[in-house]
């Protein structure tokens, strides 16, 4: 199968009209929109084989999360999904994987209405690589940022933090646990669920907010210092399933605090906003995890007061 029966098979399909695409794939470019009053937010994330997923993730999986971590990104800016582009680099075509990958992808597309809008495929000398660009509006002026935060603001994050992390350590054999919960943690892993009506419902009411990609601990940093503050948190509050709490204190710490992969969002919003907060959670929950402070860092204080090692900051490709 050459590029372009693969593009026509698994990656072209009637697209529903919208007012933000005025061309879609299929052409040379596409041709966007944009709405009185509104602005593009956009995102980009490329996953490679072996850095960012194992060569024998389920396909249909990897095609959901290739674009959920994208459209997390957008609910961190309270956009809405409008569109998205996919470039895609396969070692060699596999007819099945793709048909399950594009399946995947398109279940959660179809979820926010998000088309995809034009892309490229290539040959990859190693592993699958992809790379997915996704758009959404927000009101002018309006978008959430990582630089509003302000001292005494209340902390939230939505759900349940570290069983991406207690999924990933179970698919490299570290930690084993019953059938039952090793699926509760991989689908955590797998098929993370961005927070996409939340951050809209943010809108007005959160002062920053970014969302949880490479850990808690290292994330909120890229809010402290793009808002110039610290923060202080209470551990007994960062929410946890129950099956990582029947873990060590420090496999939960670890993976609660620096894991990342959890896909939450982490908002900032001021301390008599509480009432709005929870009534434009709706559904999602939220939980208040500390507050915003005047010092450089961020404190992570268990119950004795004793505090939390958190690391050294957010996974960075690039680290040693």
């Amino acid at each position: 199968m050459g590029e372009f029966q693969l593009i026509e098979r698994f990656f072209k399909r009637s697209v529903l009209p919208s007012p933000y695409i005025a061309l879609g794939a299929g052409d040379d470019c596409a041709l966007l929109t944009a709405t009185s009053g509104e602005q593009w937010a956009v995102s980009i994330d490329t996953l490679i084989e072996g850095v960012h997923f194992l060569s024998n993730v389920d396909a249909a999986a990897l095609g959901h999360k290739s674009l959920a971590v994208n459209l997390s990104d957008l609910a961190a800016c309270g956009a809405t999904p409008r569109c998205f582009f996919l470039a895609l680099a396969l070692p060699r075509v596999d007819e099945t994987w793709l048909a399950d990958f594009s399946r995947g992808l398109y279940a959660l597309a179809d979820t926010y209405q998000c088309v995809l809008a034009g892309g490229d495929t290539t040959r990859s000398l190693n592993g699958v690589v992809i790379t997915i660009t996704a758009l959404g509006s927000v009101p002018a002026g309006r978008a959430l940022l990582r630089s509003g935060a302000r001292v005494g603001d209340d902390i939230w994050v939505s759900g349940e933090l570290g069983d991406a992390a207690l999924g990933l350590a179970v698919r490299r054999g570290e930690i084993e646990l019953p059938p039952p919960e090793a699926q509760q943690v991989a689908a955590r892993l797998e098929r993370p669920l961005p927070r996409v009506r939340l951050g809209e419902q943010l809108l007005g009411i959160a002062s920053s907010a970014i969302d949880i990609s490479d850990g808690l601990a290292g994330d909120i940093r890229h809010v402290l210092r793009g808002s110039a503050v610290g923060a202080a948190i209470e551990w007994v509050r960062v929410p946890r399933s129950q099956v990582l709490q029947r873990q060590p204190m420090l496999t939960q710490q670890r993976c609660a605090l620096t894991g990342g992969d959890d896909y939450e969002l982490l908002f900032t919003a001021p301390f008599d906003r509480r009432a709005d907060v929870m009534a434009a959670a709706g559904a999602d929950a939220v939980t208040r995890i500390g507050a915003v402070t005047a010092t450089a860092d961020l404190v992570v204080l268990d119950e004795r007061g004793t505090p939390v090692d958190t690391g050294r900051g957010a996974y960075d490709h690039f680290g040693r």
